[in-house]
């Protein structure tokens, strides 16, 4: 397996308890598991997989350290690297904007020579609009925590399979 990051913006825990879900089933070990205010570019150096992860806020925004973060990723050299994205929304509450902030993160970053794995068929989804769809896929793995937990455990597995890492 190529040396993989997980890195995540979380205000409530709830993603980062995706976060080390995802590395307890990748086998990445905590030391790879990176709270996003302490990533650097040096950092995102010793890496050829990255997984980002975001919960979005309010009418689709990040949570608030990934703004940070999405500046060290633009000061990064992705190129050549894989980069895929997972995160928390509600689709009830923010039907207009679930899982925004995957899209914001990856808007920032998608001319930046990556390659983006992960996508996720978004017909499986409730949820009005998001601008972490692209041409009918998540850009990564969304979540709904609040309203379809009981997915949440399929999703991550089913995700984890498609990643070729």
């Amino acid at each position: 397996m190529e040396k993989t990051a997980i890195i995540f913006g979380s205000t409530t825990g709830m993603t980062e308890d995706i976060a080390n879900k995802i590395a307890s089933q990748l086998g990445v070990s905590k030391d790879n598991v990176y709270e996003v205010v302490k990533i650097t570019p040096e950092i995102i150096s010793q890496y050829d997989v990255l997984l980002l992860g975001s919960s979005t806020w309010g009418s689709g925004e990040l949570q608030d350290d990934w703004y940070d973060g999405v500046e060290a990723l633009k000061k990064s050299d992705l190129k050549g690297k894989k980069v895929s994205f997972f995160g928390t929304g509600d689709s009830e509450s923010y039907p207009d904007t679930f899982c925004d902030a995957l899209g914001l993160i990856y808007k920032e970053i998608q001319s930046s020579g990556a390659t983006f794995i992960g996508q996720v068929d978004a017909s499986e989804y409730t949820f009005d609009d998001s601008i972490a769809v692209v041409n009918g896929k998540f850009i990564g793995l969304a979540l709904d925590e609040t309203n379809e937990s009981n997915k949440t455990d399929d999703r991550i597995n089913r995700w984890i399979k498609s990643l070729v890492i």
